[in-house]
């Protein structure tokens, strides 16, 4: 009778066991989508205006929960009516700020003061359809460029203008593959 009562036992063990693995993989489950739902996402680079900081290929994670956009962060925003569907760029100015564009230098100020861009790939050229500056980016929208402005079809396009704050889709964060590039951006 021992031996059938303790087999009986360890058939409740296993099944508890296997209940308990089973509640613990949905927790994880619903964890992992909860958080890459609301906190951090992840997209692909395509195209090469954003040369030298991010290449074709890279993998981005980006975070989105609670972020205000500053001058400077390189985030994705949804331009799926305008152009693609994302598009990866750099604040350049935030709402309420004076843009303007010196075509001939090159040079792009902000509020009066000639923004420092070391991390530019070439010089800001200007697209046959620009916007008119100087201007002011007006309120819940920024003004973004890309690094590599030869080819860059960023906020200088009228048909791109200034972004929407609620198209924002995250700020990025880390470069996460290929592995030989993994670092954080900021």
């Amino acid at each position: 009778m021992n031996q059938k009562l303790r087999l009986v036992c360890n058939q409740n063990k296993l099944v508890i066991g296997a209940f308990d693995f089973i509640k613990t993989i949905i927790f994880v489950m619903v964890f992992v989508t909860v958080v890459f739902t609301y906190f951090i996402r992840d997209v692909n680079v395509v195209g090469s205006s954003m040369l030298d900081t991010l290449h074709a290929g890279d993998k981005i994670i980006l975070t989105n929960f609670n972020y205000v956009p500053k001058p400077g962060d390189i985030v994705a925003v949804n331009t799926e009516n305008l152009v693609e569907k994302r598009i990866i760029k750099r604040v350049i100015a935030t709402e309420g700020q004076l843009i303007n564009i010196d075509y001939k230098t090159g040079n792009v100020i902000v509020d009066g003061i000639v923004i420092s861009e070391n991390y530019l790939y070439s010089k800001t050229n200007k697209p046959d359809n620009a916007l008119k500056f100087p201007c002011v980016v007006p309120k819940d929208h920024i003004f973004v460029m890309g690094d590599n402005r030869l080819i860059s079809y960023d906020s200088r396009y009228e048909d791109i203008g200034f972004i929407p704050c609620d198209d924002i889709i995250g700020k990025a964060q880390l470069i996460f593959y290929p592995f030989n590039r993994i670092k954080y951006i900021y």
